[in-house]
């Protein structure tokens, strides 16, 4: 029974050791006035982020946008990288192809529709 407890206590211990480097809470910078947390987290066998908190020039504030879904199907790469992904702007509310690349505490984000990309570089908050 001591073995088994020690096992199952391993295993878990291992799946929270493997979480992407990427899951966490990023800020993005400012769109429109107004920026946001995005917490990315796993989703299926891709990763997706989902707006958790959203702030302006007077300081948090409730949008309408918690809880949508900001950045889907991102695959990892490896060596900080993602791609495949699918990106929605809520100032246009468009939806680009998206990818992005991890380095320390900076993400840089990009939606792209052909050849002509907008970027951002979002920052760890947690």
């Amino acid at each position: 029974m001591k073995k088994f407890a020690l096992g199952l206590a391993l295993s878990l211990f291992a799946g929270a050791a493997m979480a992407d480097p990427v899951e966490g809470i990023w800020k993005t910078e400012t769109d429109d006035g107004a920026y946001a947390h995005v917490k990315i987290a796993p989703c299926g066998a891709a990763l997706c982020g989902h707006i958790a908190r959203t702030f302006n020039a007077g300081g948090e504030y409730k949008s309408a946008n918690i809880g949508k879904k900001l950045v889907w199907d991102m695959q990892a790469k490896g060596g900080g990288s993602y791609a495949g992904g699918k990106i929605w702007q809520p100032s246009s509310n468009k939806v680009y192809k998206s990818k992005m690349s991890m380095s320390g505490n900076a993400l840089n984000v990009s939606g792209c529709v052909g050849p002509i990309c907008k970027k951002q570089v979002w920052t760890r908050v947690k």
